[in-house]
């Protein structure tokens, strides 16, 4: 019988995800060294090399990729089986790996970490802050139990539990407060700053501007919603951001808030989790817990 462990295994599958034998043994939290043993180790009784050591980055071999999703289906499988044991008690503790898309993890995190906290003295609380599609695969592959994003993701695998509901709205520079909000038509002849590629709410605002077909005339991408409404500060353009995020990032920038008239541009938050998961009954109350945290940090009317 082949004789390796789950823990060779789990720094196989790091130095898949990673490329790089460094960053490999930062992820595990272990030295370089002994986690390139424990691949040797593993290679020798497989008898076969799994990766090509290069200077800087290292290679799977035709083997090493045929194992990948293998591994990854029998890591999976085991940390099920930790979780079928934590889903039999009525709270839920140990490690919990969630997921958060950018425009959420700043404004919302706090609250949701000081609450779960206090509800859970034993949770200890991994969190993952990436862009909703990487977010979707770490879920699939078992490395997320739970991830709050904008909905709705139509994945037939995730279960969807909506939480809330936001608008967005117009942040302009300073002077341009009391004047009229344009409408979409409008918004989309001026300078917009937008997120960069990949974001979901770079799509959301793209839609209610109708852009898809007709990209406005000037549209400047950005890292951040700090990094756009800094932008608009320094007269560069207008922004569209999201109630809860007007707090914090508005109040070190020149800049002017406005809601949009008639049917504002919103955005729907909800937690997603395997259909499969064992510990869906306590994901449940967490979502509760969510969305608790979400509405007693709801901004008042932004002026206009």
């Amino acid at each position: 019988m082949t004789n390796f462990t789950f823990k060779q295994l789990r720094y196989f599958d790091a130095v898949a995800r990673h490329g790089h034998f460094g960053r490999a043994a930062e992820a595990c939290a272990i030295s370089q060294p002994a986690l390139s043993m424990q691949i040797r180790d593993l290679e020798e009784t497989l008898g076969s090399r799994l990766v090509e050591r290069g200077a800087r980055q290292v290679r799977l071999t035709a083997l090493g990729e045929a194992l990948v999703p293998r591994v990854r289906d029998i890591l999976r499988s085991l940390d099920e089986l930790g979780d079928l044991a934590r889903a039999s008690g009525d709270r839920l503790s140990g490690r919990l790996r969630i997921g958060v898309i950018p425009t959420i993890a700043p404004y919302l995190l706090p609250s949701i970490i000081g609450n779960l906290t206090r509800t859970h003295a034993d949770l200890d609380i991994h969190v993952r802050e990436t862009v909703t599609s990487r977010l979707l695969d770490e879920l699939a592959e078992g490395r997320l139990d739970t991830a709050i994003v904008a909905l709705p993701v139509s994945e037939p695998s995730l279960t969807e539990v909506a939480l809330f509901s936001e608008a967005f709205v117009l942040v302009r520079p300073g002077e341009d407060e009391g004047k009229p909000v344009p409408d979409p038509e409008m918004l989309r002849e001026m300078r917009l700053l937008l997120l960069e590629e990949g974001h979901c709410f770079r799509d959301q605002a793209l839609s209610f501007c109708d852009a898809r077909s007709a990209l406005p005339r000037e549209l400047l991408d950005g890292s951040s919603l700090s990094t756009l409404v800094q932008m608009v500060g320094a007269g560069i353009g207008v922004t569209l951001i999201p109630e809860m995020a007007v707090g914090v990032e508005t109040r070190s920038a020149p800049v002017s808030v406005a809601r949009f008239e008639g049917s504002p541009p919103a955005r729907t938050i909800g937690m997603v989790w395997r259909r499969t998961s064992p510990l869906a009954r306590q994901l449940t109350r967490i979502a509760d817990i969510v969305r608790q945290s979400a509405e007693a940090l709801r901004p008042g009317p932004p002026s206009s």
